[in-house]
């Protein structure tokens, strides 16, 4: 058998720019690219029109296009790692297998244990970074401790930040030593269980003008004031490094942003106990309502506060949700409803296109005030005061609302001021039985 060396797409899913596929290439052994539909994490899904898997499946078609013009192809498998690399050493001799890192809970028990199967068959797993520009701990303190607030950690992100990090990976020098073969059958959407949805992928392209006038405009809902890229930035269809170039180009807010992922990957790394906890334990402490109606009417969208409908509605008939209002909803409801932030957190890993553990969960503890750097617990928004801002036309929640404004639209569920010191009672219990806060 033939030498090769194999590399598993993951959350990595493009051929130019990608740190873990260049450096395979660059060995010179022909390489066979692959990409596993991990029935360990599909069989969990009950939305067999995930719009997630389907967008997935779309990029992979993409790439196999991509790899026919060099006479290879990818090899995809429905089933889990670990047996699909057993059935991978009895077919080829594998040298090594390469990848990127990931940083979530699961994929780093997945690794692990993909890891210690390789080399009890002489075969290396090669990591390698590539879905941010620092990681883990990249950027510390001058103690070498993590950041907990984002300010400093993004001063200092920007004051090391150099070419070379932004520097892409020229794989395209390299695509000869691709692993020559017929063309793989790709397994239909159908065969792995999920049905087409109607998924309506944004453009990886964006107009300057976006970036040039996002610090102006993101706020608003109602206009195309953000890039629509978290999607592809969360399966890698874009590369970090070439927006990062850009954002360092046009605008530093959009910057920031880029930013504020490796952040949150960042504290994923170095406390994985926020993964499922509040990260400032005392906030587990909380008396929570968790009126399961209740939050079936804020899953639907009919809570009669326009804004919080508009964006529950977005989510669930697109799997995205503007993040200005993605704020508004969560602080609703966390504040407004007391709901645990874990409700919100978990709908949401459900219904968003571009949901990303260590953002999604970073948002919600934002809102809830128990994440590291989050809002203080005082601060809840009002919705109408939200609206008079950032959708003051009401174009926005028209669009998702078209009932807003008639005796077929509900009456708010709640009294936002009743609900605001109810909110404020329950923290306060809370937090000063543990002598955390001060309140006077």
């Amino acid at each position: 058998m033939e030498n090769i060396n194999i590399f598993w797409f993951r959350r990595d899913l493009r051929l130019n720019d990608n740190a873990g596929l260049y450096r395979a290439l660059k060995k010179g052994i022909p390489v066979l690219p692959i990409f596993i539909f991990d029935t360990s994490i599909l069989d969990k899904l009950e939305d067999k029109k995930d719009r997630r898997v389907e967008f997935i499946h779309n990029a992979i078609q993409a790439i196999h296009s991509e790899l026919i013009e060099f006479k290879s192809s990818i090899q995809v498998f429905y089933s889990t790692p670990e047996f699909v690399f057993k059935e991978l050493i009895k077919t080829y001799s594998i040298q090594s297998v390469y990848t990127n890192h990931d940083y979530e809970p699961y994929a780093l028990e997945r690794d692990s244990h993909i890891k210690h199967f390789l080399e009890t068959n002489h075969i290396f797993l090669k990591t390698f970074k590539d879905q941010c520009i620092f990681e883990k701990s990249e950027i510390t303190k001058d103690d070498g401790k993590p950041y907990t607030i984002f300010t400093p950690y993004s001063r200092k992100w920007k004051a090391k930040l150099t070419d070379y990090d932004v520097k892409a990976y020229p794989t395209q020098k390299y695509f000869s030593n691709f692993f020559k073969t017929s063309s793989f059958q790709i397994p239909s959407l159908r065969h792995i269980g999920f049905e087409p949805s109607d998924l309506q992928t944004p453009s990886k392209i964006i107009p300057k003008s976006i970036v040039s006038n996002y610090t102006e405009q993101r706020n608003f809902p109602a206009i195309r004031g953000t890039s629509l890229l978290s999607v592809h930035l969360r399966f890698g269809t874009v590369s970090i490094r070439n927006l990062a170039k850009q954002a360092l180009a046009l605008n530093e807010t959009w910057l920031n942003e880029l930013i504020w992922r490796d952040f949150y990957m960042m504290i994923l790394h170095h406390f994985p106990h926020a993964a499922k906890n509040s990260f400032k334990p005392q906030y587990d402490k909380l008396s929570w309502r968790n009126n399961e109606a209740e939050f079936k009417i804020w899953c639907e969208g009919k809570t009669g506060f326009p804004i919080v409908d508009a964006g529950m509605r977005e989510l669930n008939e697109t799997g995205f949700m503007h993040n200005r209002v993605r704020m508004i909803v969560a602080s609703f409801l966390v504040k407004d409803l007391l709901i645990d932030w874990r409700w919100g957190e978990a709908y949401f890993a459900q219904k968003l296109i571009d949901f990303d553990l260590s953002a999604n969960n970073g948002g919600w503890q934002w809102a809830a005030g128990s994440g590291c750097d989050a809002a203080p617990y005082f601060r809840i928004f009002n919705p109408s005061e939200q609206i008079k801002k950032f959708d003051p036309k009401y174009e926005y929640i028209k669009k998702w609302v078209p009932e807003f404004g008639t005796s077929n639209y509900p009456l708010p569920m709640v009294d936002h001021a009743k609900a605001r010191l109810r909110t404020l009672a329950a923290y306060k219990e809370a937090l000063t039985e543990n002598n955390q806060v001060s309140l006077f």
